[in-house]
Formats: C-alpha cells, structure tokens, sequence
C-alpha cells in the first residue's frame, strides 16, 4: 500500500550534495525561501567556516539540521588506517555537535584487499568504538548500507539485513540506520527488513531520489524522483508502517542537475517531492 501524497512541505529535507553548485549559506538562503523545512550538511561545505556560528545561521533561516554527513570509512588492510579513520569520525561527531546536528549518518567503507567480512567486523569494531563518544556529545550515528555496485572501497554494508545484523549486534540506542532508495529499493527483503527496524525502533534518516534507466554513471547519475524507477512513495508507505515519522531527504548525485540552474532544480524537487515522494 503506498503512503498518502504530501500536501505540504513540512518534512522536506534537502541535501546541500543535491544542489552541490551553492555554497551552504547560498543553499540555506534558497533552501528557507523555498518553504523548505530541513537541511542536511555535508562536511566539505564546512571548510573554512565556525560550524558554531553555521549552525546559528542555519537555525537563523527557520531551518532544521537533520544530519551530517558523513562518518565512516572504517576498513583497512592498514591498522594505522583504521585508527586515523576513528581520529576522523570522532572529528565528524565533534562537528556534528558543534552544527547542532542531532546525528552523522555512516559510509561504512570497505577495502578491496580483504574479504568483505573482515571489512564487515572492522566495521563493527570501529563503530563500537565512537559510540560511547558520540554518546558524551548527544550525537546518534545511523548505518547507511549501500547499493552492492559499492562494495569494493565504499561499503561493505550492503543490505538493509545486514546492516540491521550490525545495529542490533551494537545493541545501543545511538546507533541506527539510513534507509536510501537508491540503494535498496531492489532488494525483495527489503519490505520485511523495514519491518525489522520498526520493531527496534532504530530508522534514523529515509533518503530518497530515483535510478534512471540506463544509468551512465554509478556515482553522480541519479534521478530526480519520478525520473526513474523508484517505488518511492510505496517505500515510504513501508518506512511510515515501520513507524517512521521524520524527515524526508532529498539527496541526489546528479551532474545534470548540477548542471542547471540551482534555482530551477529546486522548484523541480519540490514538485517531485509532492508528486512522485
């Protein structure tokens, strides 16, 4: 059963990857006037910038911070590696708190010169480490799996099951996941998965955009939703079941978006935010 069309703009978020041409303060401005509710920050819009005074800003222009993103990137056939990527992710939750952002979503990693499940245990290790900081700082982390065309460098959390597995095993409140459509919308557990965290209560984010067919670049071709071949909205009725009530992120890699007028892109997201989300 798909979930209700929006009629308003009340739980739009939008990413500042998905109009990656601003600069944060450009897409905050735009974002507000927009109507639009929630910003999630990626770290490379920091640069050079007192998050304080950012988050401030932000707050300022009536918008909410969903998350910052990203952590993660725990694997490595390295154990200095692996060691300067907790030092990162610890930069990231101390960043996060700074912003006033209420959780970083996780890119787990993964290194291709290991067996994915040794990525995987590296993984749980690394995040079991950070939480009790995060902890200290009022910070949740949320597992983000990836489509399996990225298990090679960028995640080896691939599945909703499994990074379900890797949330309940960690057993803590301030660890949960990110449920990406891109990602996930092909895998036929995926319904029963999302069942699966509702009973732990543990869907932090929902992100969402479309998978064009053909598809000309596996990092930066994605669709604006309805563009594609997304079940968006039935997955959304899945994720509400589930008890899910936040955020809706639009989080869209897409040099032909970034091509056009920021502006234009904006109001196109938020018709197919009302039509096709």
């Amino acid at each position: 059963m798909k979930a209700k069309p929006f009629k308003d703009f009340s739980r739009l978020c939008v990413h500042t990857i998905t109009t990656k041409p601003w600069r944060i303060d450009e897409a905050v401005r735009h974002f507000s006037k927009a109507g639009v509710n929630g910003i999630s920050v990626w770290r490379d819009t920091l640069e050079d910038r007192d998050v304080v005074q950012t988050g401030n800003m932000i707050r300022d222009n009536g918008l909410d911070i969903v998350s910052l993103v990203r952590g993660g990137f725990f694997p490595s056939i390295s154990r200095r590696k692996q060691l300067e990527a907790i030092d990162e992710n610890k930069r990231a939750i101390d960043e996060a708190a700074e912003l006033g952002s209420p959780m970083v979503v996780l890119v787990c990693g993964a290194d291709s010169g290991q067996p994915l499940q040794v990525s995987r245990d590296q993984i749980k290790e690394g995040i079991a480490s950070i939480l009790p900081y995060a902890a200290e700082r009022n910070v949740k982390l949320a597992v983000e799996p990836l489509h399996p065309m990225y298990a090679d460098t960028r995640s080896a959390i691939n599945t909703l099951s499994q990074a379900n597995d890797l949330v309940e095993a960690l057993n803590d409140q301030g660890i949960g996941v990110a449920i990406d459509v891109y990602h996930l919308w092909w895998d036929q557990t995926l319904e029963k998965e999302i069942a699966r965290c509702g009973a732990h209560d543990n869907i932090f984010a929902f992100h969402i955009c479309d998978w064009l067919n053909p598809t000309k670049d596996m990092l930066t071709d994605r669709g604006l939703m309805g563009e594609g071949c997304i079940p968006v909205r039935e997955i959304r009725g899945w994720i509400e079941k589930a008890g899910f009530t936040g955020y809706v992120e639009v989080e869209i890699f897409s040099d032909r978006w970034w091509a056009e007028d920021q502006q234009y892109f904006l109001e196109e997201i938020k018709k197919a935010y009302l039509e096709c989300s």
